[in-house]
């Protein structure tokens, strides 16, 4: 690793000249098969070609040979899951990278929390565009039931007129029966809207807001004093400060408790509400 790790690769990469340095992994690669951390670095120089598919099988391929400690194996598939619309998968790619930062203590903790919130976001925002879509499949086959409705009235109306019916009174109970189905249809459509606007809770409660980022939490824990943080933006401020954001009194890693209750409140709020990743 060391021989192609160092100088040319590093200098490509860093100079952005990522197909030389997907060239250079590639034949380091055939040199020594069998490093995880070859195919790892040569998924993140695939992230920035935007190679999804082939990112995703350098990944796979580093974790079957390093499953044990491969965060950044996780953690580049995840981003390329996302990138191909599998929000469910890179959200478990994504918590697989985030416990493996929680057990070494890693200082990318914090961006790979990142990526487990912008994996709920979109599997949320998959969920809702489903929903939105059965909504809309429903309300177009109500508004057709009732225009037909409307319509079996209109020409029992025309039926009634040509059986001698004047044509003043045919009119006027033509449009009674057009104002009748109109008005019908659009308390139908108000219906779906109010429970469109039942869905969407667009405050996200102060509870769940981490103290530090003023972004909603997924893993919060509390501390002595019993105030709850981010469990990864409180381990960011511990590496800076180990006290107390709150008292300044010593804190540290070990001290911290998760909170398990206000972590389920957590997740079956983003659940319904994915939208509160950007709040």
């Amino acid at each position: 690793m060391d021989t192609y790790e160092a100088d040319p690769l590093h200098r490509h990469f860093q100079d952005g000249d990522y197909k030389t340095a997907e060239m250079l992994y590639s034949k380091a690669i055939q040199q020594d098969s069998q490093n995880p951390k070859l195919f790892t670095n040569r998924a993140m120089t695939r992230i920035r070609l935007q190679s999804w598919d082939a990112c995703i099988d350098d990944c796979i391929r580093s974790i079957e040979l390093d499953n044990a400690t491969n965060m950044k194996g996780y953690y580049y598939l995840a981003q390329a899951q996302l990138a191909l619309k599998h929000p469910n998968e890179a959200l478990n790619s994504a918590l697989t990278a985030y416990h493996e930062c929680l057990k070494t203590n890693s200082s990318s903790t914090r961006n790979v929390s990142q990526l487990v919130l912008q994996a709920k976001k979109e599997k949320w925002e998959a969920k809702e565009r489903k929903r939105i879509r059965q909504r809309s499949a429903l309300l177009a086959e109500l508004e057709e039931d009732l225009e037909r409705k409307k319509g079996t009235e209109l020409r029992k109306v025309d039926i009634m007129c040509e059986g001698g019916e004047g044509t003043s009174d045919a009119r006027e109970e033509r449009e009674e029966v057009e104002n009748t189905w109109r008005r019908k249809i659009e308390e139908l459509r108000s219906v779906f809207a109010i429970a469109d606007g039942g869905l969407e809770q667009r405050e996200v409660p102060d509870y769940m807001i981490d103290n530090i980022s003023f972004c909603v939490m997924h893993d919060p824990v509390i501390t002595k004093n019993g105030t709850s943080y981010e469990r990864s933006t409180i381990l960011e401020h511990l590496r800076r400060s180990p006290t107390d954001p709150l008292t300044r009194e010593p804190l540290t890693r070990g001290e911290l408790r998760p909170n398990l209750a206000l972590k389920q409140a957590c997740a079956e709020f983003l659940d319904k509400n994915g939208w509160a990743v950007d709040y």
